[in-house]
């Protein structure tokens, strides 16, 4: 092999066998992180394993919000839907299902919000 050619799929190879690595813990090098997935939100970069993007907003997978007057929800994890509209809407909280544009008419239930209590954290 011609010395200007080898060294090109030198490093070729050496960034295919850094990629075909299966990572289970935090990538321990910089040639590890040339092969990992970025998660983005709009314009901003997020751990998944600590946030969420909601709405091209990044939150805290701890992050609770109102579902209507009296009861909450996980963004990260859930949707909250109106299930009836007028003076007394009914509120009902819905998983998210991973990896699918969640909606409302699709999503299982999750919950009742007359059957939640609000909590803050």
């Amino acid at each position: 092999m011609e010395p200007r050619i080898f060294a090109p799929v030198c490093v070729l190879v050496f960034l295919l066998l850094q990629c075909s690595k299966t990572v289970t813990d935090t990538p321990a090098g910089p040639g590890e992180w040339l092969c990992q997935q970025v998660s983005g939100c709009g314009d901003q970069i997020y751990n998944p394993l600590e946030q969420c993007c909601d709405d091209d907003t990044v939150l805290p997978l701890n992050r609770t919000k109102l579902c209507g007057p009296n009861c909450t929800f996980w963004p990260c994890f859930e949707l909250c839907c109106s299930e009836s509209f007028g003076p007394e809407k009914k509120y009902v909280v819905k998983l998210k299902v991973l990896g699918v544009n969640s909606r409302c008419s699709s999503s299982p239930i999750s919950g009742d919000c007359a059957s939640r209590k609000i909590f803050s954290h």
